[in-house]
């Protein structure tokens, strides 16, 4: 009798929900594929990167496993991220292979966040794997300042990307990092061009990951508490309940109907509510983006031909799950500092 009752506690363990120290449960996943991209953004990478052998990354059969393994385990959304994904050879197929999860339920959603340089090629496929709503990264619509920024990419190519996610069917969402003296006066031609094309747009402030150089994080840092009051001084804003899964808070620009989030690391933390961990196409999860906390995954899924060992690894991973980040500009310093690439966890 002894025997069963060990036997059923072990399974209610291995069935219970994901939850961290803070009983907040874990429901999205956002998992990078490569980390390598076709642009070289300022605040996500230096301009000479050096990248992982391919060998290290997790095969695409390995991350199917282990996103089958978080999905067992509660997680209901699933973002892919990069680098940019799409320039992971033979993603589409990964796509095609997550859609069976949406087909049962297990999975709510399934999608991305991309620049936008390969949409034209990807845009109809992704669809048709059960994608319905994407990011895409893109913080001015002057070509001149986007290849600066970028270091290398060309807008046009974005915007024809755009132009394909929408008339494949797409729900499009724009991300914009506000970034002090550089794109402060785009703010409502950026906003317009959303509201034009019924596309939600969410800004982010920057934040202070990885070692860029020249680049100066307290210099760029806008605060979006400063934004919102620009927006306030043209438009009527509502505040809106809406949850998407992810960090944002919303409201309603009244006058156009359309959606502006607003993702506030620094100027107010969304530490308290966080549901989501992230995996590195190395199979290394971080529970936390602003913690350097992380835990291996790969071995144990490579150790084994069942998945016990690795819901074991994922489960003691979120035990730890830090409270929050410490990120901090407040007295003029990068506080909080992480010395990894934005690129190297996805974002």
């Amino acid at each position: 009798m002894l025997w069963l009752l060990k036997r059923n506690a072990t399974e209610l363990i291995m069935t219970a929900k994901l939850k961290d120290p803070f009983a907040r449960e874990i429901t999205y996943l956002r998992l990078s594929v490569t980390d390598r991209c076709d642009f070289r953004c300022v605040y996500c990478m230096s301009e000479n990167m050096n990248f992982l052998p391919k060998r290290d990354l997790l095969t695409l059969e390995e991350l199917d496993r282990l996103c089958s393994s978080f999905i067992k385990l509660g997680i209901q959304k699933l973002r892919i991220t990069g680098g940019e994904p799409l320039v992971r050879r033979d993603i589409l197929s990964f796509f095609q292979a997550m859609s069976r999860h949406l087909k049962s339920g297990a999975l709510q959603e399934l999608t991305l966040t991309t620049n936008g340089s390969q949409l034209h090629r990807f845009a109809e496929d992704l669809y048709s794997t059960g994608v319905r709503r994407i990011n895409i990264s893109i913080d001015t619509l002057n070509e001149n300042k986007f290849s600066q920024i970028t270091r290398w990419g060309k807008l046009e190519n974005v915007l024809r990307g755009i132009d394909a996610a929408l008339e494949a069917g797409l729900k499009v969402k724009l991300n914009t990092v506000a970034l002090k003296d550089f794109n402060e006066n785009e703010l409502f031609d950026i906003t317009e061009f959303c509201a034009s094309r019924a596309m939600d747009l969410t800004f982010i402030e920057v934040m202070p990951m990885g070692d860029l150089g020249n680049e100066d994080r307290v210099g760029q840092y806008w605060a979006l508490s400063d934004l919102q009051t620009k927006l306030e001084a043209r438009y009527t804003l509502e505040d809106l309940p809406d949850k998407t899964g992810g960090p944002a808070r919303y409201m309603k620009i009244k006058q156009t109907g359309q959606r502006i989030g607003l993702i506030t690391p620094l100027t107010h933390n969304f530490c308290e509510s966080c549901n989501r961990v992230r995996v590195t196409c190395t199979g290394e999860i971080f529970t936390c983006l602003g913690q350097e906390g992380s835990a291996d995954l790969k071995t144990p899924l490579r150790q084994s031909e069942t998945n016990v060992p690795l819901e074991e690894a994922i489960r003691r991973a979120i035990s730890s799950k830090p409270l929050g980040h410490d990120f901090n500009y407040s007295r003029g310093k990068e506080g909080g500092k992480m010395s990894r690439h934005m690129s190297h966890t996805g974002g």
